[in-house]
């Protein structure tokens, strides 16, 4: 697997990556994190993508030579509490689910510490949709992340997670 920055030319396929997710997610009858509707299918997130995808915090993991996998970082989410630290904030982490269970999820994340490790950051933040059976939660606690703060965005639950990084 290669890890490379990604840009604006990957917004086609990163779209497919949240469309291959929001399919997924509608199977198990679970649209509360991102609704039913593709996201290529919606100028906000389209748009959304694009800022991302420009931002430079854009990661793409690649099987194969196959785009797999997305990691956005950058500062916190706007809706969340600032940190009254210096962090690296995981704004975005998706993967195509033709590659589910292959550890790409893992290796983006893998990636966002030692980012966040060569900027001698100590902290290191994400948040998640915390409804349903709260398996995304779970998720990140197995990557080592830490439950900090649940908060919510209208009706949508979220939880913030933390991991502490030592240089």
């Amino acid at each position: 697997m290669k890890i490379r920055i990604g840009d604006v030319r990957d917004v086609p396929a990163v779209l497919k990556m949240f469309d291959s997710a929001v399919a997924w997610l509608v199977g198990q009858g679970r649209t509360g994190q991102w609704g039913s509707v593709p996201f290529s299918q919606l100028p906000e997130r389209i748009e959304l993508v694009t800022d991302q995808a420009s931002s430079g915090g854009m990661r793409i993991a690649e099987v194969d030579g196959r785009p797999a996998g997305c990691l956005v970082v950058g500062s916190a989410m706007p809706y969340v509490p600032p940190a009254a630290e210096p962090e690296l904030y995981v704004r975005v982490l998706v993967i195509d689910q033709a590659f589910a269970g292959r550890g790409v999820g893992s290796a983006l994340l893998r990636r966002a510490r030692e980012e966040a490790v060569e900027q001698g950051l100590p902290l290191l933040r994400v948040d998640c949709y915390a409804g349903d059976d709260g398996r995304l939660v779970k998720y990140y606690e197995s990557q080592g992340f830490t439950r900090t703060d649940p908060f919510k965005v209208g009706d949508w639950p979220g939880q913030l997670l933390e991991m502490r990084l030592t240089p």
